[in-house]
């Protein structure tokens, strides 16, 4: 399976949710993660995707590191089965509210 393929799961499931799965750049920051997912309740997430085994790189982990120092959650997906677990526990966060 290709990350391509694990993306647009990505985005199906949390349109389902009703949530946006936005493709993240930010110019002159490389390594930041591949998509901003927004949520019903104001849940906000980071999410990498890889090919299924794959590893992020030194500046993606630099990267992480600093957005998780700010208490934003970042998540590194690599299957439709993380997907899930991911979408998972989004229900749950928005279950809280």
């Amino acid at each position: 399976m290709r990350e391509k393929e694990i993306e647009k799961y990505l985005r199906e499931e949390i349109k389902k949710l009703g949530g946006i799965a936005y493709k993240f750049t930010s110019p002159g920051n490389s390594g930041v993660p591949d998509r901003l997912v927004l949520l019903p309740c104001g849940i906000m997430a980071f999410v990498e995707l890889k090919a299924p085994g794959g590893k992020t790189t030194a500046i993606q982990d630099r990267q992480i590191s600093r957005i998780q120092k700010l208490d934003f959650d970042v998540y590194v997906i690599d299957s439709k089965f993380k997907v899930d677990c991911f979408i998972q526990d989004m229900q749950r966060r928005i279950g809280d509210y």
